[in-house]
């Protein structure tokens, strides 16, 4: 007998959707509050210490050593080998942010490997 495919519950696709919404969302603020925001990248540079000017430092610096891409790739790679909610929901997150902070070369493979996960048979009960 053939095993079912991996298919989130009613409530983990509740969960995935919020883990989506609220690091796309985060995402764009940071990006058109502070990356693109003239003022708030003048301040931040020349010194200003907010929780805003700190993730402005941290998104440019896993910017430029595609963090968001890489953490995305290599979680949608462990899922699609063992599929599981929490790989799933940190692949999630990576790819949100990635894709909307520019790192979507590997954001956008990993969402793809996201999907393709779907296809996946569910772990076997142990």
């Amino acid at each position: 007998m053939r095993r079912p495919l991996f298919l989130p519950t009613a409530r983990q696709t509740n969960w995935l959707l919020i883990v989506a919404f609220l690091s796309v969302g985060e995402a764009l603020y940071i990006r058109y509050m502070a990356i693109e925001n003239v003022n708030v990248e003048l301040a931040c540079q020349a010194g200003l210490n907010t929780w805003l000017c700190t993730a402005f430092r941290l998104s440019i610096e896993f910017f430029n050593h595609d963090v968001f891409g890489g953490v995305a790739l290599i979680a949608a790679l462990l899922n699609l080998v063992r599929p599981s909610i929490v790989l799933l929901s940190v692949a999630l997150a990576a790819a949100g942010f990635g894709i909307v902070l520019h790192n979507a070369d590997l954001s956008a493979l990993a969402a793809g490997l996201l999907i393709l996960s779907l296809a996946r048979p569910a772990p076997a009960a142990e």
